[in-house]
């Protein structure tokens, strides 16, 4: 592969409220048995990208964690590797990363000691397949000095206000970009995928960072629209960012459709994780299951309804859930009703209880424990 990736998975956000409290975005669970970030890795490896550096930073250590071996999705092992970058402390900063700009300035040895001519830049938030090769062929076709994968996204059900806008050209060049406007001009959006050459990357940041701007996506993008030749490449496959609850409930919720679960986990290439050597899910007498996913190491007892079971979820005699997501390690005691919620991994729901969203709202339910979440 000509090209080294990076992922920008340090951001704070406070639109996730308590569950990107205890954890960073990239890391929250995803589809029963894998972490958000688990996408783009699959992505970058499927893509014979070798080199990959995740740029961490608020509440990474679950993330740490989950990335603390690269033998998971296949990166090289003698050429290349798995690089976790946190902020550290040296004679000429000793701040934390200001933005996604200054993160990769913070960096920029790694990148000099690379000798692949070409980026692709990520986000860890979202949730697609892509061939980053087939972006990297446009990009060298377009002689583009900046490529972002863009894609267009129904205006009437999803907030435009919370991604980049852009307008394209009929050869594709973007002739307009905007951050979160208020009010978009179109509905294409950017889903957080750039390709750059490195060297030309390496100027960029080194220049922003003397003009003391920090924004990738401001400073650079938006900046130079006019001064480089920027492309947008089509993506036509599924795309969800999750960085908001409901961004993040109907996201799981997809993985209940069979199609969907069929394009991520059957169709070729596969999506990798870390595996955990748990025994299979155990359905006592009584219990019922219905259009659910149901992970390793559950046990239940109840009734599951459309819902989500994280790995080790253990459901009491004579419970209902409907509509919701359980994460990892919940215990749910008997007799308790938990309808349209989203439960914080590791909670312990006592017995007789009931949680219901109601107005269409999805309900965090996080009870007090003093267990490390997930």
């Amino acid at each position: 592969m000509k090209a080294v990736g990076i992922v920008l998975a340090g951001g704070s956000n406070n639109r996730m409220g308590q569950l990107s409290k205890n954890r960073a975005v990239a890391a929250m669970p995803v589809a029963g048995s894998y972490r958000c970030i688990d996408f783009v890795l699959s992505n970058m490896s499927n893509s014979h990208i070798q080199k990959v550096a995740v740029l961490t930073q608020y509440n990474s250590r679950s993330l740490n964690e989950h990335l603390n071996s690269s033998k998971w999705w296949d990166f090289g092992r003698k050429q290349g590797g798995l690089f976790v970058l946190t902020p550290f402390i040296t004679e000429e900063s000793n701040s934390w990363y200001l933005g996604t700009a200054d993160s990769i300035y913070q960096n920029l040895d790694f990148l000099r000691k690379c000798h692949e001519p070409y980026v692709i830049i990520t986000s860890g938030d979202c949730i697609y397949k892509m061939d980053f090769d087939k972006i990297l062929d446009y990009h060298i076709k377009k002689k583009a000095d900046i490529t972002v994968a863009v894609k267009d996204i129904e205006a009437e059900t999803e907030d435009l206000h919370r991604f980049g806008v852009v307008r394209m050209a009929e050869d594709g060049r973007i002739v307009n970009f905007e951050e979160k406007p208020l009010v978009a001009q179109t509905n294409t959006v950017s889903i957080g995928v750039y390709v750059i050459r490195r060297r030309l990357l390496i100027e960029l940041i080194q220049k922003a960072h003397e003009e003391k701007r920090n924004d990738f996506v401001q400073d650079i993008l938006v900046r130079y629209k006019d001064v480089k030749k920027i492309f947008g490449y089509k993506h036509e496959g599924y795309w969800e960012n999750i960085a908001t609850i409901d961004s993040y409930y109907h996201a799981n919720m997809d993985f209940l459709k069979r199609d969907v679960r069929d394009y991520f986990f059957h169709d070729y290439p596969n999506v990798y994780s870390k595996i955990e050597d748990l025994p299979p899910a155990k359905f006592n007498p009584g219990s019922k299951i219905k259009n659910s996913l149901v992970s390793s190491g559950c046990i239940v007892n109840g009734e599951v309804q459309d819902s989500i079971l994280f790995k080790k979820v253990y459901v009491g005699n004579n419970c209902v859930i409907k509509n919701s997501i359980i994460l990892n390690d919940v215990y749910i005691g008997d007799n308790t009703v938990i309808e349209n919620c989203i439960v914080e991994s590791r909670d312990t729901i006592r017995a007789n209880a009931s949680y219901i969203g109601e107005d269409g709202k999805i309900q965090i339910v996080v009870e007090k424990s003093d267990r490390y979440i997930l």
